[in-house]
């Protein structure tokens, strides 16, 4: 039996998007009630709302050295806060439409955005200049990666690919074909040798991130794909989907190891804690929910 540890109530609105901060101390999560909370990973507690948000805010990240976040919107901007006080530190406009994903680069000196507009862009973290503009995609962008050395960006969109660029100059380097139906969700693992995809045909793929090569399938049954993570050591990877339940899969074998069972509507954003112990949901039901990875049981 799957029991969840903790649960995050305080939305009140769909939970689309959940981050563990880099020393796994906080939580944060960003709903379509427009506010993102910071939490106390430990004891649940709530320690700040980040509000300014005109639209339903759909993506964030922590900075790597956990002092900032940065969060998406359908405002068309992204915002960046200081972690510590909720000040708003930075307004990035420039999109045409909603955003959908934001990043921020391993050096911290960059933020990647996409967005319904079909295109992604590189900001500098520190003024908000755009630096760089990334257009290939036909359809909207629906998540976006760098890798751990800040050298590629991956986006995943809804024309059914995936795209891997040069973080620095922005150029196209792999186009990752096999999905049948529009991305929802890209990452890379944390080697930076494999890439992650989820989608609306129901399955999460796994890629080669040098040659673009299909490693592995995994099919999550009749329904849609919304989020994915590895675990920080690489073995494992995890789904969530529109049937409220999380899979932990073996990231080699494809074999499905735990389900975490509890969310009441559809899983929209996970992310494996630093040390790799414990996994946050985030749900259309309104809650996040912080999980065991080994076991998948109440700690």
């Amino acid at each position: 039996r799957q029991m969840c540890i903790r649960d995050r109530y305080g939305h009140t609105h769909t939970v689309s998007s959940v981050a563990y901060s880099p020393d796994g101390t906080r939580i944060v999560t960003g709903s379509w009630d427009k506010i993102a909370k910071v939490w106390d990973a430990k004891t649940g507690q709530s320690l700040l709302d980040l509000k300014g948000h005109t639209g339903l805010i759909h993506s964030l990240a922590f900075s790597p050295n956990a002092n900032r976040i940065v969060t998406g919107s359908s405002d068309s901007t992204a915002r960046v806060w200081d972690t510590n006080t909720g000040k708003l530190l930075l307004v990035l406009k420039g999109h045409l439409d909603g955003l959908t994903s934001v990043a921020f680069s391993p050096c911290e000196t960059r933020i990647l955005t996409g967005s319904v507009d079909n295109m992604a862009k590189v900001w500098d973290a520190n003024t908000g200049q755009p630096l760089l503009v990334l257009q290939g995609h036909s359809d909207e962008l629906t998540s976006v990666a760098f890798n751990l050395e800040g050298t590629r960006i991956v986006t995943g969109s809804g024309d059914n690919t995936a795209r891997v660029w040069e973080a620095k100059t922005g150029r196209a380097i792999l186009e990752l074909k096999g999905h049948s139906d529009g991305l929802t969700c890209v990452t890379f693992s944390a080697d930076g040798t494999r890439i992650a995809t989820g989608s609306f045909d129901h399955t999460a793929k796994i890629w080669d991130a040098k040659s673009g090569q299909a490693l592995l399938d995994l099919n999550a049954g009749k329904n849609t794909v919304f989020s994915v993570a590895f675990s920080p050591d690489g073995t494992r990877i995890a789904t969530g989907s529109g049937d409220k339940t999380a899979i932990v899969w073996d990231a080699r074998t494809g074999q499905a190891l735990l389900d975490l069972k509890g969310h009441i509507s559809s899983i929209n954003s996970l992310a494996f804690c630093p040390d790799g112990t414990q996994i946050v949901t985030g749900s259309d039901d309104k809650t996040a929910k912080v999980w065991d990875a080994r076991t998948g049981h109440a700690i």
